[in-house]
């Protein structure tokens, strides 16, 4: 194995500036927020609500309906309103699907990492997979999300110059046709802009609702709603973390469309001649190989291929920077995103409620480093992460996405509800099946089909069942209808007196009714005044101690959202 030393030498400087940076954010914001009262540890997971205008653009990278109530009524975490509308257990369960997203990212994004230096040079996979999430977890560890906001702005600039820089270097190779043309005609390969098949359609509509609402319920999306300096702060830099989102998507869209425009051009043929003449996978006129990637199974390595066999060496060096900045950058904030929800709503509030700042500090530092390694591990021994990502991220759609959206915005939800649409979306969509992880159906919906995949290299045939019809929305949409249902259902049986108030075990209706009573001078039941001090003391679902960690003492001066309790009072 042959290790390409200019190569390593800019990796080697890249990982030193991000690490340089990352301990200057954490020792310039050590203090921040101290004055203002804010705990050490609340500062650490949203950086003391200070983060501006510029940093927090580039760090964002769905504003108009979640990010303004999310942040002014003080959160910290994306768990917070859940814990306190349907509580510490409730929370609890919800945490599992949100940490699973969030461990699965980082493995899946450091096992891609470590495929790509393996690719463009030649080191170890390990090795490079190990050193990337140390450097990462060293930083994170260190400054919290000061560190991680302020690396995220030179790992954004260096995606946005090393992939920019990379395309028009691909673009001119001799082996690359007009990819104008090859988006619509077949030249060396199919064309790369595809179409959608009529019996696809469902299958594309679903995918698209589930990227573009299931992105939401992330808390390393709302690490950054609520470390922002206000609710109007919030929403703006999520409108710019999707420019630039669009911006960032463009070279690998062309970076794409150049690998599938690649192949030897025929003696005394054109680019614009018919496919029949040209061959339809042959890469020889590259130092790839006779073979195109989609050949071989490894359509998923275009983007180091390209820079490695159609890219100049030390522009090919500057595109790694850009995946390695890439990674980093989001390998931290979810790693950071696990640790809070798990520091806060896990020991704090759930088990710990009198647990000092200093000691939910060290909780954090443990755990994110205990998750750091476990995603590291998993990229390192795991050969379906992207598979186990697929499926966490499914169920943030399935299961968070209709829960969130209920406790913000639906009036009298309890933790019968979300109990039942927590049942209801997990079973729905893991009855669907996983193809990624060999995981067979037990639900088949109306649509589905056998397919037949051939792999290249071996020859061998596999067979999976595709799920055309739309299941993973429609189990969102069943998932939160069950919700509204069975949280209305509850609350009549009980008050109504069809059922005895014993059974409401899990304090979701009784005792929240109990505590509206008890709230006035007198109760009037048959006719007789019944005074405060005869009544029978009712357990509150929350403690006050936790019910006092959710308790928003900053004034906005753009908040025109009501308290949550308000919210969802019921009259």
């Amino acid at each position: 194995m042959t290790i390409h030393v200019e190569g390593l030498i800019a990796i080697v400087l890249f990982y030193v500036l991000i690490l340089f940076v990352g301990i200057w954010a954490a020792w310039k914001n050590k203090n921040s927020g101290v004055g203002e009262g804010i705990d050490r540890s609340e500062s650490i997971m949203v950086g003391g609500r200070d983060i501006g205008l510029f940093v927090g653009g580039f760090t964002m990278t769905g504003g108009l309906f979640f990010a303004k109530p999310m942040r002014s009524r003080g959160y910290v975490t994306m768990l917070d309103p859940f814990q306190q509308i349907y509580g510490e257990r409730m929370g609890g369960l919800l945490f599992i699907p949100a940490l699973m997203g969030e461990i699965f990212w980082s493995a899946a994004i450091l096992s891609a990492l470590g495929a790509t230096l393996s690719v463009i040079v030649d080191i170890n996979i390990n090795m490079s997979v190990v050193i990337s999430a140390l450097i990462a977890i060293f930083y994170t560890l260190v400054g919290g999300l000061y560190s991680v906001a302020y690396t995220d702005v030179v790992q954004l600039f260096c995606i946005f110059l090393g992939l920019w820089v990379s395309v028009p270097f691909a673009l001119s190779n001799p082996a690359v046709s007009d990819i104008g043309v090859s988006a619509k005609e077949e030249v060396y390969q199919s064309p790369w802009l595809g179409q959608i098949k009529p019996e696809d359609n469902w299958l594309w509509a679903d995918n698209f609702f589930l990227l573009m609402l299931g992105g939401i319920p992330w808390q390393v999306y709302f690490q950054r709603v609520l470390s922002a300096s206000s609710a109007t702060y919030a929403q703006v830099l999520s409108f710019l973390a999707a420019f630039g989102c669009l911006v960032m998507a463009v070279p690998s869209v062309l970076i794409g469309a150049i690998g599938a425009s690649t192949g030897k051009q025929p003696r005394g043929s054109s680019n614009s001649g018919r496919a029949a003449e040209m061959p339809s996978s042959d890469w020889n006129q590259t130092t790839y190989g006779s073979l195109a990637p989609k050949d071989k199974d490894e359509s998923d390595m275009i983007l180091p291929i390209v820079l490695q066999h159609l890219c100049p060496p030390y522009i090919s060096f500057f595109g790694l920077g850009a995946v390695s900045a890439a990674v980093m950058s989001s390998a931290d904030s979810s790693i950071l995103s696990a640790s809070s929800m798990f520091a806060r709503n896990i020991y704090k509030l759930a088990f710990r409620q009198s647990a000092s700042d200093g000691e939910i500090v060290w909780v954090m530092r443990i755990t994110i480093f205990v998750f750091g390694a476990l995603a590291t591990a998993m990229a390192l021994l795991t050969g379906s992460v992207y598979g186990l990502w697929y499926l966490s991220s499914d169920l943030v759609y399935v299961i968070i996405f209709p829960q969130l959206l209920s406790v913000l915005f639906v009036k009298g939800t309890n933790t019968y509800g979300s109990m039942a649409a927590y049942i209801f979306g997990l079973l729905l969509r893991i009855g669907g099946g996983e193809p990624y992880l060999k995981l067979p159906p037990f639900i088949y919906y109306p649509g589905w089909v056998t397919v037949e995949k051939v792999h290249h290299l071996t020859g061998d045939v596999e067979f999976f069942i595709q799920q055309r019809f739309p299941f993973k929305s429609v189990s969102m949409v069943a998932s939160f209808l069950a919700n509204v249902v069975f949280s209305y259902l509850t609350k009549y049986l009980f008050e109504s007196g069809m059922l005895s108030h014993k059974y409401d075990f899990l304090d979701a209706v009784v005792s929240k009714h109990s505590k509206e009573i008890m709230d006035k001078a007198t109760l009037v039941s048959n006719h007789d005044n019944i005074i405060l001090s005869e009544m029978v003391p009712v357990r509150q679902a929350l403690g006050a101690a936790l019910a006092g960690t959710f308790t928003n003492t900053e004034v906005l001066s753009d908040d025109d959202v009501s308290s949550p309790e308000s919210f969802h009072s019921e009259n």
